[in-house]
């Protein structure tokens, strides 16, 4: 059998940790001795076994003079787990099958180096596009320091968030929200905003029980855990007596200063003196990179929306289009400013149309160069 069905196996394999693996990649492995496969594994959890080892330790003796396909460089450094590379020298592998190089600077080339050294025939670049996009935040936070930034909006077909009196539940259809749990899943974060808390008192959490349906991708529920709730109220609006600061997880708000309340432990204020900064959105999301988030996730209104997608910092548009017309007195999802000619407005690729129930969901990748803007809390 050819390589690359071997790598497409591999890279499936891969995408059953998205839910638990971060900060790590998603990686998946296949082990192959005289055309059948003879071991394979996944990464499922930080700090547990790599994919490697996993299909190392159900080939046993069979992976001496075995192929391996894996769709990230194996490591050479030790971390929370010892490095695979040498796993794979011991086992005696015959040929290492890479789809990518990890971006890591502690790795990045050496493992392959190394596996090379030890007399292992090394090929890479095998189906690198995909595995690349199963780890897009990982990648970015490596080359940029920045997470993956989404943005999810759920709009009538006039492009409209709410009705004029803020009545907003439920525009789009339960099967659409039910989607959007798994744009939550897989973020690590979460970032809205005081004036979205105010008028909607959510939770900010992922509800496991409307993806169940999904629970093939990981193997222990135990290994789930909540997204990080990032929020910005400037003005210290947010108290205690609001749902998301009781939700499990952690809850960072983010201010000009300090306020006098009793907070649970699990929530930290962050102080950012200056937010007439125009870095400030770019510190934000500094700061989530060095907290090792790789993904992460926006949901808030129409102002901060415009916000967003007019400083250029947005990597992907999610929008739930749902069969209704709220009309023109209602509440547009993005609220855009400064704009008089047409080559200025911000412009979009489609990346996948799907039908959601009743509803239309638009993946969407900007085209524009990327601008500072003020950051709002609206």
């Amino acid at each position: 059998m050819p390589d690359k069905v071997f790598m497409s196996r591999a890279l499936k394999l891969a995408k059953r940790g998205m839910f638990s693996t971060a900060p790590n990649p998603n990686v998946g492995c296949v082990i192959v001795n005289n055309g059948n496969i003879v071991g394979e594994g996944w990464h499922q959890q930080t700090g547990k076994d790599h994919a490697e080892i996993h299909a190392l330790k159900k080939a046993g003796s069979k992976a001496q003079d075995s192929t391996v396909y894996v769709t990230l460089e194996p490591c050479c450094h030790y971390g929370l787990t010892a490095p695979c590379c040498y796993s794979l020298i011991k086992a005696g592998v015959n040929r290492i099958v890479c789809a990518v190089k990890d971006p890591n600077p502690k790795v990045s080339g050496k493992g392959l180096s190394l596996l090379q050294q030890a007399g292992i025939t090394v090929n890479h670049g095998l189906m690198m596009k995909e595995s690349k996009e199963i780890n897009r935040g990982f990648f970015k936070r490596m080359h940029t320091g920045h997470p993956w930034l989404q943005l999810k909006l759920g709009t009538s077909l006039d492009g409209r968030i709410a009705m004029n009196n803020g009545e907003s539940k439920w525009i789009t259809s339960q099967d659409a929200r039910n989607d959007a749990q798994l744009y939550r899943a897989q973020s690590s974060a979460i970032i809205s905003t005081s004036s979205t808390v105010l008028a909607d008192d959510p939770c900010l959490t992922v509800r496991w029980s409307q993806i169940k349906q999904k629970t093939n991708f990981f193997s222990n529920k135990k290994q789930l855990r909540q997204p990080l709730r990032v929020i910005i109220d400037r003005n210290n609006r947010i108290t205690p007596k609001y749902k998301l600061i009781n939700q499990p997880g952690e809850t960072w708000l983010i201010r000009k200063k300090q306020d006098d309340n009793v907070w649970p432990s699990n929530v930290i204020q962050i102080v950012l003196p200056d937010f007439k900064q125009k870095d400030n959105l770019s510190q934000i999301l500094s700061l989530l990179g060095k907290h090792q988030i790789n993904n992460a996730l926006v949901e808030a209104g129409g102002t901060f929306a415009g916000t967003l997608i007019q400083s250029g910092l947005i990597d992907e548009l999610i929008i739930y289009i749902a069969p209704k017309i709220l009309g023109g007195d209602s509440i547009s999802f993005c609220t855009l400013s400064g704009l008089s000619n047409l080559k200025d407005v911000p412009t979009f690729l489609y990346s996948d149309v799907k039908k959601i129930g009743n509803d239309i969901r638009l993946i969407l990748i900007p085209v524009k160069s990327r601008k500072n803007l003020l950051i709002t809390d609206r």
